[in-house]
């Protein structure tokens, strides 16, 4: 079994800018990639998990959702890191649309997409990471099993204390926290 750290989407990975539909929306944080490849190289799976509501609500389409994902696989690849897979929920209960308006398993603060990556990937979720701006991101990785790291970054920066239940580590931005799990990484390898 692999381990992995799970990367929640906006605020986190890129720059939150609101529903982004399109690659040319994208605004990217300069550490992003750095920190990828750190994971990377520490033996980590690199997997995206985000709730994507903007398909429910009408404003991106499934298909737009998913270009953009594999567009942004091949930015970060070219720059020699890699992320292994991007899981998205599209559902949203007051949704617009009507095929994506309903409750799911798959939307976080559920661990669905979790759950989901680490059947098809063979993840060790115990030894695995969530890393999110939001408590949502927090909630679905302890309900996984996962450990916890909210960064300051995206809604993170408005956390006062920062979500309930706390997440297991709260730091600057994805680049900390990649530092921090490579650290933690090599740790549990020496013992």
């Amino acid at each position: 079994m692999k381990r992995a750290v799970f990367l929640d989407r906006d605020g986190t990975l890129i720059q939150d800018r609101g529903y982004i539909c399109e690659f040319s929306q994208v605004a990217f944080f300069p550490f992003a990639a750095a920190a990828v490849r750190l994971l990377n190289r520490a033996g980590y799976l690199v997997v995206v998990a985000s709730n994507q509501s903007a398909v429910a609500r009408g404003i991106c389409s499934a298909e737009q959702v998913e270009r953009l994902h594999r567009r942004l696989q091949a930015h970060f690849s070219e720059r020699g890191a890699a992320i292994a897979a991007f899981y998205y929920c599209p559902f949203l209960a007051g949704g617009r649309v009507a095929a994506y308006r309903r409750q799911s398993p798959l939307r976080k603060p559920e661990p669905g997409m979790l759950l989901q990556a680490a059947r098809e990937l063979d993840l060790d979720l115990a030894h695995s990471f969530m890393v999110g701006d939001k408590a949502d991101d927090v909630e679905a990785g302890r309900r996984a099993g996962c450990g916890t790291v909210l960064v300051r970054t995206g809604e993170g920066e408005s956390a006062s204390d920062g979500p309930t239940p706390p997440a297991d580590f709260v730091v600057a931005d994805l680049a900390a926290a990649a530092r921090l799990i490579a650290s933690l990484g090599r740790r549990r390898r020496a013992r």
